[in-house]
């Protein structure tokens, strides 16, 4: 799954471990997410989501839909 964790992360200066402990993960999980190795759970996205202040499908985007 395409995500912009690492763009939002950026824009606020957070560091993988600064995000991963506002989500009570491991940094390595922040990285994974970040480098599409890992799909979260649902409600660990809603949880991203929310920390951002964004809907869902303005953190995280299905390959398909991307053209």
């Amino acid at each position: 799954m395409n995500n912009r964790l690492r763009a939002l992360r950026a824009e606020r200066m957070w560091s993988q471990q600064h995000l991963a402990d506002q989500l009570d993960v491991s940094r390595q999980s922040v990285n994974a997410i970040e480098t599409g190795r890992y799909d979260p759970s649902l409600p660990l996205a809603f949880r991203i989501a929310e920390l951002f202040d964004l809907a869902i499908e303005d953190v995280f985007v299905s390959p398909s839909l991307v053209a």
